[in-house]
């Protein structure tokens, strides 16, 4: 999979890699850690990367 970093990580380095192309052929957006490229993978619908997406643009620290 071509992993890419998403543009709301932090450059603390709590950054957050998923996989568009994989995600544009399957319905499914994996997500991992960028910090452990070999560690767990999170998988979810596209529909619940969205709503974690809007949750990004709105959410305050």
């Amino acid at each position: 999979m071509n992993w890419i970093k998403s543009s709301y990580s932090g450059s603390g380095g709590t950054c957050v890699e998923w996989a568009p192309a994989h995600a544009t052929t399957t319905g499914i957006v994996p997500l991992r850690d960028s910090k452990r490229p070999d560690g767990p993978v999170l998988t979810v619908s596209t529909r619940a990367f969205t709503g974690l997406v809007t949750l990004a643009r709105t959410a305050t620290v």
